[in-house]
């Protein structure tokens, strides 16, 4: 079976102990898609609101997770953060250079 686990599946030792393995492959794909949300999707709303997003991203890490044993989806959002993160990058180095313009604020409602 360990030849079928994923990176994160032999690190946190699904095999042998497959309890605690996928609590860790929970919390880990949890962080990761928190991060990944800050990155690329996150805009200021009000606190429930984001309560709300967040409650909905925790409900869908747990199916998540289940995938995640076998199939790579710890390593998709790593190598997608990484790509947020250089996107961000670029973004806060052109405004800074002043190519792209600020961003106004919220948009009215």
């Amino acid at each position: 079976m360990q030849e079928r686990l994923t990176f994160f599946g032999r690190l946190y030792g699904l095999d042998t102990n497959p309890e605690a393995g996928m609590w860790y492959l929970f919390i880990t794909i949890f962080v990761l898609c928190a991060i990944v949300y800050q990155l690329g999707f996150a805009r200021k709303v009000k606190l429930w609101q984001t309560l709300v997003i967040y409650l909905m991203m925790f409900i869908g890490v747990i199916f998540l997770t289940f995938f995640g044993a076998f199939y790579p989806v710890a390593e998709c959002l790593i190598v997608i953060a990484i790509i947020l993160a250089g996107y961000r990058y670029r973004l806060h180095k052109e405004r800074k250079e002043g190519n792209i313009a600020q961003p106004k604020g919220p948009p009215a409602q």
